[in-house]
Order: C-alpha cells, then sequence, then structure tokens
C-alpha cells in the first residue's frame, strides 16, 4: 500500500487539464477536415468522392457539413489541396432553438446527472462515452455524472440513428426528466442519421424526435468532443459552427 501511494505521488497528475487549458497530447483527436479554396477542379475531385456527400463544391468554393462527416479520411488523402485537416476537438454546435431559448442562468451551474440512451448506435460512440468516465478525461471533477433513471437527470446523451423501435422510449425518457433540461445529439448517426439514413428500421436523426439542444458530429466524437458538447450545454463553453465554408464564414 505505501509504494502504491508514493508512485501516485511521484507520477504526478495524469487527468487532462481542459477545459482550464488546451489539451495537446497525441491521439485525443482524430481531427476532420476543414474547407479550402483550392482550385474548381480539385474542388470538384473531392466532393465526389465523398461518400456521405458532406463535402459540397460550389463556384466560389467548396463547404463541409459536419451532421454527414464520418471521418473516412479519404479527402485527406489525396492530392488535392482543397480540404485542410484540423486537429481540434471542440465541435459541438448549439441548435437554433437553444440559442433563443431561455438562457439556464445558475440552475446548470453545480452537479449535473447525465442519461445516455443508446437509439441503435453501432458501438462506436458508446466505447467513447465510457471514456470520459475515466481518470484522464474524468467529467466527474467538471460536475457531470451518469444516471441511470430519466427522473434524475438534467441532460439527455442520445448516440446512433433513431430506430423505430426506440422513438417512444426516448419520448418516454425525454418526458420523465424534470425540467429545465437539455438534450444533447452526439454523433454523426444521432445529427442524420449517419451512414444508415432513413429506412425500414430507422427513423433518422434525434432532432426528428425530440427538440436538440447541443450537437456534437464526429464518428464517433472523441471523449474531448463529448466533454465540450456538456460544456456547451451548461453554457461554460461557446458553441462552434457546423458548416465550414472556404468562401466564407463558417456557421
Amino acid at each position: 500500500m505505501t509504494q502504491w501511494v508514493w508512485e501516485g505521488l511521484t507520477s504526478g497528475i495524469r487527468t487532462t487539464r481542459y477545459p482550464a487549458r488546451e489539451e495537446r497530447a497525441p491521439g485525443v483527436s482524430p481531427g476532420r477536415p476543414r474547407a479550402r479554396q483550392g482550385h474548381e477542379a480539385s474542388r470538384n475531385a473531392v466532393a465526389s468522392g465523398c461518400p456521405t456527400d458532406a463535402i459540397t463544391a460550389g463556384e466560389d468554393g467548396s463547404s463541409i457539413d459536419y451532421r454527414h462527416c464520418v471521418h473516412c479520411f479519404r479527402c485527406s488523402r489525396t492530392t488535392s489541396p482543397a480540404v485542410d485537416w484540423e486537429s481540434g476537438y471542440e465541435w459541438a454546435a448549439e441548435s437554433e432553438m437553444a440559442r433563443v431559448a431561455h438562457r439556464l442562468g445558475h440552475f446548470f451551474r453545480r452537479s449535473l446527472n447525465i442519461r445516455f440512451v443508446d437509439a441503435g448506435a453501432c458501438g462506436a460512440c458508446m466505447g467513447e462515452v465510457r471514456q470520459v468516465n475515466n481518470p484522464y478525461y474524468n467529467m466527474h471533477r467538471l460536475g457531470f455524472f451518469l444516471t441511470p433513471t430519466p427522473r434524475n437527470a438534467d441532460i439527455l446523451l442520445v448516440a446512433g440513428p433513431v430506430t423505430l423501435p426506440m422513438q417512444q422510449a426516448l419520448r418516454d425518457t425525454y418526458e420523465a426528466m424534470p425540467p429545465p433540461k437539455r438534450v444533447v445529439a452526439m454523433g454523426v448517426c444521432a445529427l442524420s442519421g449517419g451512414v444508415f439514413g432513413r429506412g425500414a428500421a430507422v427513423a433518422g436523426g434525434l432532432n426528428d424526435v425530440l427538440p436538440v439542444d447541443v450537437m456534437i458530429p464526429g464518428c464517433p466524437p472523441p471523449p474531448l468532443a463529448i466533454l465540450h458538447g456538456l460544456l456547451v450545454a451548461v453554457e461554460r463553453k461557446p458553441p462552434q459552427p457546423l458548416i465550414s465554408l472556404s468562401g466564407g464564414p463558417s456557421r
């Protein structure tokens, strides 16, 4: 026991310092494409190679809709200069509804409980959610805790495309949560249906079932992107745009 205590004291703090300071450790984010001007031919080539149509080529430049980007890395492997690759992780955006809604004020400045629901995910997003609770990311230090019951939840975190059998379960979970409450859609599947889209068993994105306040793109989003989304939900971090434009400001 004494040796364990000594090892802990001498090894120092291993938990990330985010959000107090930027995290620069290698491997904390897969990164994502960022639109740049480029030549028309290169813009068209990159857009035509995007399997989810997240990249669109226009006359004045290209755009990337992160609600559809699945991190396939095809655009980064081309020799075309139509996209850059950014290594950040602050990706969460705020919905228009959340921007005009009543601000949370002092309600969300204390410890908050999160109800996580798998609405039909492949398992990748769930693996990332588990990571935010490990010693390195340690979301407890930021006042976030997971709860098994929606009656104690302040935030509903949903991953995966919404399968048809899960629609009513999500509505019941949302209705059981006391106000004020926030809904966070995590991952491209929850934002737009992802590669599953709409079909015989899939309703589509979460916004077709519940009012979404915060959207975290990524396939899957890394733990720091999830933490950023939670901080955006409680107004402790500013949101980021969902669309990258090469011909003008992102939105």
